[in-house]
């Protein structure tokens, strides 16, 4: 069941108790749940990625692409692909508030599709979840079973030099990032268990067992208050890698497209800016997610373009004759 928004600057949802999937018997896993719109240029490339790092089910939400990207999404072989329709737009009257379609997805996908996981990732088609040790997410989030909440702070990439989109997943082409977690580039996103939610919001969940608390890759617990601390902000496991601009060509296209959140135009160009500002004042080199398709065997960008997947195998490892000399 849906509950009720709050707040006109700034809607979310909460999920009532009632409306809460019951587990499966057996449920197991992880799920990531993401809202796209026309990213035919990477879509295949961010479902690869996780792929490789050991997920294999996926729920996308489309807000009216027009470039084919449904399409490519499904054609990713080994992997769950489930894409739902998502172009909507509304508002309540009396009180003035407008829909946020994104966590409305969020909501949906928890509802209807989340009894069968232990874990579902709330992310987006720019941001990858990168395992920084060991060979997959689930790995790291094994170790996290007592927990319902995990909150994973951005690390900011911006255009590395590129003024047009290069030819490469963006895992090899932006290997440059904000040196620094603070404001203005931080943020999280959440891997929660959709059993025990009971509200969600783009950026912060509440769970029944953790209140408003999230712990970080390694286990460290916090009130969502705390979470910029450097206490917390970790990416000693994972990594959540936010391919934040692209090159320069695919900025101008990200600002031209809007925002899933509605945000007024003139506001979030000038908030992207000063974001850009940062990560290029302070810009460092973090080859983390190359290092980690490394590990599973994957050394070049063809070679995960070309990438499939058995259900329960990460790809074979390329042949000694397909690695550069």
């Amino acid at each position: 069941m849906l509950g009720r928004f709050f707040r006109r600057d700034l809607p979310r949802t909460s999920i009532m108790t009632p409306g809460r999937p019951q587990p499966h018997p057996g449920r197991t896993g992880l799920a990531i749940v993401a809202i796209m719109k026309d990213e035919a240029g990477h879509i295949t490339d961010w479902l690869r990625f996780h792929g490789a790092a050991g997920v294999r089910d996926f729920y996308l939400y489309d807000d009216g692409s027009s470039d084919g990207t449904p399409d490519l999404a499904r054609s990713v072989a080994g992997l769950n692909v489930t894409v739902l329709p998502w172009r909507m737009s509304g508002a309540f009257e009396q009180p003035n508030v407008t829909f946020s379609r994104q966590i409305l997805a969020y909501a949906h996908a928890i509802e209807n599709f989340g009894g069968a996981y232990r874990w579902m990732a709330f992310i987006d088609i720019d941001e990858c979840i990168v395992p920084t040790r060991g060979t997959s997410i689930l790995e790291v989030l094994e170790g996290l079973g007592a927990y319902t909440n995990v909150s994973l702070p951005w690390t900011m990439f911006g255009p590395n030099g590129h003024d047009k989109t290069p030819d490469i997943p963006a895992q090899f082409a932006y290997t440059t990032r904000a040196a620094r977690r603070a404001d203005p580039v931080l943020n999280f996103k959440c891997i929660v268990d959709p059993t025990d939610v009971t509200q969600a919001r783009v950026h912060r969940f509440r769970t029944t067992t953790m209140g408003k608390d999230s712990v970080n890759d390694v286990g460290v617990r916090a009130p969502y208050k705390n979470r910029h601390l450097d206490g917390f902000l970790s990416d000693a496991a994972l990594q959540l890698n936010h391919y934040y601009t692209r090159s320069h060509e695919e900025l101008a296209m990200k600002l031209g497209k809007g925002a899933v959140s509605d945000s007024p135009l003139a506001r979030r160009n000038s908030k992207v800016h000063e974001k850009l500002a940062v990560i290029e004042a302070t810009a460092i080199p973090d080859t983390a997610a190359i290092d980690f398709l490394r590990r599973v065997g994957i050394t070049r960008p063809d070679a995960l373009r070309s990438a499939t997947f058995a259900h329960d195998a990460t790809p074979a490892p390329e042949s000694d004759q397909s690695r550069d000399p």
